[in-house]
């Protein structure tokens, strides 16, 4: 029994079609249609019931697809066994955000892809949030404060933030002394999310208001810079413009709690080792960074 096969057929299990997943595999859908016959042939028996909205598992194919992910899974694992010390092959799909990612993260899959010459690579850059398993990726990485999932994480590094606003927003509203006196000013945020504070040993949580919302963090300096409200950023993407005096700290008294950068993936009891080397990288990148981590 092939493997590319056994990959293929789960690749379209999960993508829910042959179209998204020969786009994952990075093949033409004719050569994964092919894949799936042969492989069909071989049970003699059919995995999937095709239609013009796309494939859903038959019971068979139901039933095949856990026991070929856990398969190809030990295949993977064998195949790293013997290969020459730190050499990494096959393919890796890493979800990245687009705020800092271009230029915080992409150096670093750029380095693990010279690295491995052998790796194939596909990242997507997008700030909407990626569901890894059902849309095919190994890994990826996020930023902030973590929501509850069946995800397995590893932590890279740390992200520190404040509040900030520009001279012009500060002269025109003043700047809030308490976490309470948020309510009265316009926040810009990515949507409908909570702000934390530190009082102490207690945090204090806050859902702000705002007319200006958006799903990236450049557009979000823009508009602190703009005058248009308070945000709440990271350092490392404010950094150069406190220096230069367009954003100013507020509410310096309770300071939100600190986030971190991660990498997420899917449950298993064995990560991969690409996902381990890349984790691994971060975790060198961050301590090489100052301003990454919020030194200032």
């Amino acid at each position: 029994m092939d493997i590319e096969e056994l990959q293929t057929f789960i690749e379209v299990a999960d993508a829910g079609g042959v179209s998204a997943a020969a786009l994952r595999l990075g093949v033409s859908k004719s050569i994964v249609s092919r894949r799936l016959l042969r492989l069909e042939s071989e049970l003699g028996v059919q995995l999937l019931a095709r239609s013009t909205r796309g494939a859903a598992l038959t019971e068979a194919g139901a039933t095949f697809r856990d026991h070929a992910a856990r398969a190809c899974a030990e295949i993977d694992m064998a195949r790293e066994a013997i290969l020459p010390a730190g050499e990494l092959r096959g393919r890796l799909r890493v979800a990245v955000p687009v705020s800092f990612g271009l230029t915080h993260f992409a150096p670093v899959v750029a380095e693990l892809a010279r690295r491995h010459p052998s790796l194939h690579v596909q990242t997507c850059y997008s700030d909407r949030f990626v569901d890894l398993i059902a849309e095919g990726y190994d890994c990826a990485i996020r930023v902030g404060y973590l929501q509850d999932s069946n995800l397995v994480a590893r932590r890279v590094g740390p992200i520190h933030g404040k509040l900030l606003a520009s001279p012009q927003y500060i002269q025109a509203h003043g700047a809030p002394d308490t976490p309470e006196d948020l309510i009265a000013h316009e926040a810009l945020m990515q949507g409908t999310e909570a702000w934390q504070f530190l009082d102490g040993d207690k945090t204090i949580s806050v859902r702000p208001q705002g007319r200006f919302k958006a799903d990236n963090g450049a557009a979000l300096v823009a508009a602190a810079a703009a005058g248009l409200g308070i945000a709440y950023l990271p350092d490392c993407l404010t950094h150069e413009h406190v220096v230069a005096g367009a954003l100013v700290p507020v509410m310096t008294r309770y300071p939100p709690p600190p986030a971190g950068a991660y990498v997420i993936r899917p449950p298993g009891q064995h990560p991969a080792r690409k996902i381990r080397v890349l984790t691994e990288l971060l975790i060198e990148h961050f301590g090489q960074s100052p301003h990454f981590a919020g030194s200032e």
